[in-house]
């Protein structure tokens, strides 16, 4: 689906004709985060199941983690992963957080490459399989760090990459981390009152001064998702579009005003998401309504493994 936000209107179309829409001299900012097998499945001391979803590491060599059942891993316990590894609870954090310290002969890389598995959004009940190794992943991802998709990339092939550069249309690379925050319904009446995660973002000085110069010359800077909006945003209200790398909780809601993104690719997302509260900033709230409301009547598939939206 392709939107504008100046009439309102719809058209609909295919993903391969996407690099019709951008200009030359436009730049399509990417998220190369790559999404890592952070479900860990083990044994608690009573031999039951424990599930283990891996969030973040911390600074003094833990893991942030969600776990399953919640009520059953308190400081202290532990689970065990074959003989290889075991996972001890050494604090319980707020939000459903607990903190865990592994110990054993593997790495926690090589932990997640020999126990763990894609972890699928909540909303997908199944488990995951081989295909979702390749599938919840994008062509470009480089840098590995995500509990999600930037799912809005995984629309691209090499071939609608190659057609934007031979357009001279640029391809800048990002990085954000996705945790599993993005998840975490609106529950609040006032989005203000909303906990926003905190994600890892970087961006290297080549990327940035893409960006800068198509931003100048009075081109368009095209968002590949939430995600990178969200760090391109970052940057703009931090005024340093540049190389650095650090933390962001923004939280895009109506009526933030966007300095840096002028154009929006996005997948459909979730009612009371902080993802479709980002998009109707973006694309406006009437407008965006509007165009769910089109979608669903039109049968387009919503959520990660769903369809597209351009927000012109």
């Amino acid at each position: 689906m392709v939107l504008s936000r100046s009439t309102g209107s719809i058209e609909h179309t295919h993903f391969d004709s996407f690099p019709s829409l951008p200009n030359p001299g436009d730049v399509v900012v990417v998220n190369v985060s790559r999404v890592i097998k952070a479900r860990l499945t083990g044994l608690r001391e009573n031999g039951r199941e424990a599930e283990v979803l891996l969030t973040k590491p911390a600074h003094d060599g833990t893991w942030l983690a969600m776990v399953h059942p919640g009520g059953k891993l308190k400081k202290g316990r532990t689970v065990r992963f074959g003989e290889d590894a075991v996972g001890e609870v050494v604090d319980v954090l707020g939000g459903g957080l607990r903190r865990i310290q592994f110990s054993g002969s593997l790495t926690v890389e090589q932990l997640m490459d020999r126990y763990g598995a894609t972890p699928l959004p909540p909303y997908i009940d199944r488990p995951a399989d081989e295909a979702d190794e390749i599938r919840y992943q994008t062509v470009y991802a480089q840098e590995n760090g995500s509990v999600a998709a930037p799912t809005a990339g995984l629309h691209f092939t090499p071939e609608v990459l190659d057609d934007l550069r031979a357009k001279d249309v640029a391809i800048a690379k990002i990085v954000l981390h996705v945790g599993p925050g993005t998840f975490k319904p609106v529950e609040v009446e006032n989005p203000v009152a909303h906990p926003m995660h905190e994600e890892w973002f970087s961006i290297s000085e080549d990327a940035a001064q893409t960006i800068l110069r198509t931003k100048t010359a009075g081109n368009r800077v095209w968002a590949v998702g939430t995600t990178s909006a969200r760090v391109l945003e970052t940057l703009a209200n931090r005024d340093e579009l540049k190389a650095t790398s650090g933390w962001t909780d923004l939280f895009v809601y109506p009526p933030y005003q966007f300095k840096l993104v002028d154009a929006l690719l996005t997948n459909f997302h979730l009612p009371r998401s902080t993802l479709i509260m980002l998009v109707s900033a973006f694309a406006g709230y009437e407008q965006t309504m509007n165009a769910y409301r089109v979608a669903v009547a039109a049968g387009y598939r919503l959520y990660s493994y769903g369809d597209a939206m351009v927000v012109l």
